[in-house]
Formats: C-alpha cells, structure tokens, sequence
C-alpha cells in the first residue's frame, strides 16, 4: 500500500491533527493534560486513500461508462438523493453495489408492511445498538422528511408501545440472536392493541439486521461522516483523523492530507511541547501501537486528549521510531508482507490437493467445527483497544446499553445447541418463509448474499488467474462459527490455515464489536493486498453477519407457527 509523504500531511498555513493513542496519552498525562480541536480526514473513508475509491463528481461522472452507470443507480435507488459515502467505497464493486442499492430501497421506500417513518425510526434504534452515529444522523434526517414525528427523536421513552417492544429483540438480533426464540415472537404478536403481524415483524426483522450488519461496514471501512454543515437533532456530523502521533515514526499514514477546524477547544501546537514529549516517548518502555482509530470522539470529554502540531516535527521522529523498532521489530509496517502473501497462496494451494486426494470424515469435521469454535475465544480485541469515546449521546435510542457480544462458545450454566445450517438453511426455509411474509424482499436478499458470495477477479494483490472461492468461504463460515453455525459440509480446519490471527481480530471487531474497529486493525492483515480487496471482505463480513441474524430470527418465526 501506499504511504503518505510528509509533504502531504500539513502546511505551514494549516496545522495537521492527529489522535492521541491511549499508551503516548499515558506518556503525556505525566506532564499536564491537553484539550484541542478535532481534526478532519478528506474522503469518504478514513481507511483509504481517497484517491483509491472513484469519486462520482458531476464533471468525472461522463469520463467512464461505469461511473455514469452507479450515478444511474444512485439516482433512482439513493432515499437521501446524495451520493453518501457508503456507496462511494461500495463502488469499488459497481455488481455489488446495484444489489445493496436495490434491496435497501426496497425495504425503505417500497410497499411494504410498515409506514415508512416506522422504517427510518427502527433503523435509527438498530444502528444506535452499535453507537454508529453516521446511521443514526441519515435515518434521523429521512424519519423527519417522511413525515416522522420529531418528539420520537427525543428518545425511546418518547415513542409508541409498539416500537418499544422491539427494543429485546433488537439488542438480542445485534449482540446474541442465538437466544431468540419463539417465546420472543409470541410475545410481540401477542399483545392485544401493540401486537405486531408477522408481516410487519419480518419487515421490522430485516430492517434490524440490515442495520447491524451495515454498521459493520461502516465502522470497518473507517467511513467518515457526510461532510454536511448541518447538524441533525443535537447530532454533529464529525469528522475525526484517527492517527496518533507514533504512526508518523512508522510511516503509518494514509489519506493524511488534513484540514485544521476549531471546534471552541483549546488549542496545543506541538512546538511548545516537543522537547518533553519526544524525550518521554523515547524514554517509556510503553509499547508503541501502529494506529488508532475511535470513530468520531465526543468534543466535551475532559479525559478525550488530542494533540494539534505543524509540519515542523521531524525532530520527534527519530526517537519515536527507535523506541518503536526496538520494542516490535517484528511488526515493521512492511516486514514479511511480500512472504506472507505467498505463503497464503501456498497454503491455498496444499489444501485445495488435500482436499482432491481425501476427504475429512462427518465426524473430524464436527471436531474440527468445536475446536475453531472455542478457539474463536482466544481471538481477543483487547490488544487493539485504545479508550472508547461515543461520538454523540445515541443512548436514547437505546434500552440496556451494557448487552452486549458474548462469545457462543462461553456456555457457562446455558446449554446452547449448535445451530446446523442443514437443518435451517436460508435457501430451503428463510427465502421462502419471508418472501412469502414479506413479498419480493426475499428475492432481492438472495440476490445479495450470492453476488457477495460468489463476488471474484481472480485476483489475489499483485496476482491473477487465482481462484478465491476456498478464501471467500472461510470468511464467510468463521463468521458463521461464532454465531454458533455449523456447515456439515465444510472442513473448518481450513479457516485456521488460511485466515492469519491479525484478520481473525479483525473479523471479530468488526462483526461482534463494530464499534471498537480501529485503523491498526484493518492495516494489520493482508498488507499487500488491495484496499478493493479489503472492501471486499467487509462486504463479506456484512452479508454473512445479516445472514446469521436471520437465520435465528426467521427459524424463531417457524417455530411459532408450527
């Protein structure tokens, strides 16, 4: 990949702001606290550079055939009217983009069940589970502009008994759907003048999990906020550079050309700081992490520290970068990269000529699934966690904020069967039973989950003619396996050969705890592959998480009306 220059990272007339990781904030604490001003990122994600994704401006759109043809989609599928961000970093898959579009549109602004502001409104409570402020802050505008009733927007205690209703299934669906049951859906279609109809709740299903899952994207793409001066119901858009200042010694930087912005805060340069911050980092026996990214931060926060400097800091990178390479030498941004790739590649290929000469047996399989399913419990996110600040107060949208992920593996007192993809399969049993309560959505699904599925150039970074069917399929079933779904048919004793640790993080924060994802994660794995490829395994990531959802949710369903 790509490293920015120092010549792009500031100029004399604009300083250059950077986040202040949680181990040099320690450094820094031991001198005096800071408060500055939150620093902007340019493009529609702070991940990647934004000369990488296709920029639809009106004055390139009629340079390309395949710009022209996502501005056509975006005009007749976008309910904003605007090209947002999302859709610009889907670009990078126009085949993929046109069925998100499409399914998306439909069950927004389409016949369907629900009136439409109800539609906005649980889109806001699903994304809001995740803190995912970019979602809530679209579906608070389009609520209003459908004639949603702003009182709502004041929080859940503010909003029908009907709506509130959804509020177990929602954090159920979002953290734990394993625990979904029929006894869950009775209850909501069982409660005299609030019920809900089954067609209604397989509307109110699919919006919850397709806003789970795509604040899973939107936090592991880095997608920045709309550059919108407005502000939406006390929500302020907020664009956060989500560099420290130790990416700087490890060239760590993409997309880092900024643009200073006040937000009333005082103001720290670094000149007045330098000596004491370079001679106590280079001191600390702290290790130092390669990035840091926390979404956008809350402005108030007494403890959010943030460090503004001019180009003039050469002086600290010497001793930074020392500190660092002495401390990880093995994690040097461009160490083994090239070998790990080839080694993926290697792997690919002994597993596809094991595979041809002899199959595992239904019962190494089935031991194989347990193994990777307990193993998924030493995949921790911990290592990358940095301190985790809420952009804006979404809590209100919000019922028992402290529910969260808890890994399927970790029983304890609870019993939780395996759940057998064979015996509930989303081709023989979900399509059917919610296209027929929920007409043409089912169709407009599947259509997704195979584009995304099957989604290949026959690339693999710098290589081609590669078949990635094998590594597709693995990240799709790890998702599944720690959602607790088994394929009988699938060796899981691939997914540890062909997924490194650093993706497995990876993959875990962003489908269980979106909201921690940080930039270090999506630079840890794959350093040679493409960011197109990246984009890829989020919309992997996305589809198999929304799957997982509706799959426990729909069986539910099927078991109460048998």
């Amino acid at each position: 990949m790509s490293r920015g220059s120092a010549g792009s990272i500031g100029s004399a007339a604009s300083a250059s702001e950077y986040r202040v990781c949680s181990n040099c904030r320690k450094v820094l604490r031991q001198e005096k606290r800071i408060r500055v001003s939150q620093p902007l990122t340019r493009g529609p994600s702070a991940f990647i550079p934004e000369k990488e994704i296709v920029y639809f401006a009106p004055k390139v759109m009629q340079a390309s055939g395949l710009n022209e043809r996502t501005n056509l989609l975006v005009e007749e599928y976008s309910t904003s009217g605007r090209l947002d961000n999302i859709t610009q970093v889907m670009s990078l898959h126009t085949q993929y983009l046109e069925s998100f579009l499409r399914s998306q549109f439909y069950m927004l602004r389409m016949d369907g069940p629900l009136p439409l502001p109800y539609r906005h409104y649980i889109a806001i409570m699903a994304a809001a589970r995740h803190q995912c402020s970019y979602l809530v802050n679209m579906h608070v505008d389009e609520f209003l502009k459908t004639g949603g009733i702003a009182e709502w927007l004041n929080g859940l205690e503010y909003i029908p008994q009907r709506l509130k209703n959804l509020n177990e299934i929602n954090k159920l669906l979002a953290h734990q759907p394993w625990l979904i049951t029929k006894e869950h859906i009775q209850k909501l279609v069982k409660t005299g003048e609030n019920n809900w109809s089954l067609p209604e709740l397989v509307h109110a299903v699919v919006l919850l999990a397709h806003y789970h899952a795509l604040a899973s994207f939107v936090f592991g793409s880095g997608i920045n906020p709309e550059r919108d001066p407005d502000t939406s119901n006390g929500f302020r858009l907020i664009a956060v550079n989500k560099f420290c200042v130790c990416d700087l010694a490890n060239d760590n930087i993409e997309n880092a050309s900024l643009t200073s912005s006040n937000f009333g805060l005082t103001q720290l340069t670094m000149e007045a700081t330098l000596p004491s911050v370079q001679q106590q980092l280079s001191e600390s026996a702290l290790t130092l992490p390669l990035s840091s990214n926390h979404g956008a931060a809350n402005t108030q926060s007494e403890s959010l520290l943030w460090l503004q400097w001019r180009p003039n800091r050469t002086s600290l990178l010497p001793s930074v970068q020392q500190t660092w390479r002495r401390q990880k030498p093995h994690l040097s941004p461009i160490a083994d990269s090239l070998s790990e790739l080839e080694a993926l590649m290697e792997r690919m290929k002994r597993l596809q000529e094991e595979k041809e000469e002899e199959e595992a047996s239904q019962e190494e399989m089935a031991t194989r699934f347990e193994k990777e399913k307990k193993e998924s419990l030493l995949v921790v996110t911990g290592a990358f966690d940095d301190e985790m600040v809420s952009t804006s107060d979404v809590s209100r949208y919000i019922e028992d904020p402290g529910f969260g992920y808890k890994d399927f593996a970790r029983r304890g007192e609870e019993h939780l069967p395996t759940f057998r993809a064979q015996d509930y399969t989303w081709e023989n049993h979900g399509f059917s039973l919610v296209n027929r309560l929920y007409s043409d959505i089912g169709h407009l699904l599947d259509e997704k989950f195979r584009m995304v599925y099957n989604l290949t150039y026959n690339t693999m970074a710098t290589h081609e003619d590669v078949d990635t069917t094998m590594l597709r399929r693995a990240l799709f079933n790890y998702v599944h396996c720690m959602f607790g779904i088994r394929y009988d048919d699938y060796d899981y004793g691939e997914v540890n050969q062909l997924l490194e640790r650093s993706l497995k993080v990876y993959i875990k924060t962003v489908t269980c705890y979106p909201e921690r994802t940080t930039k270090r994660m999506y630079d840890s794995y794959w350093r040679q592959f493409k960011h197109s490829e990246k984009v890829h395994v989020n919309l992997l990531l996305m589809e198999a998480r929304m799957q997982a959802e509706l799959l426990y949710a729909l069986r539910a369903i099927t078991r109460h009306l048998t």
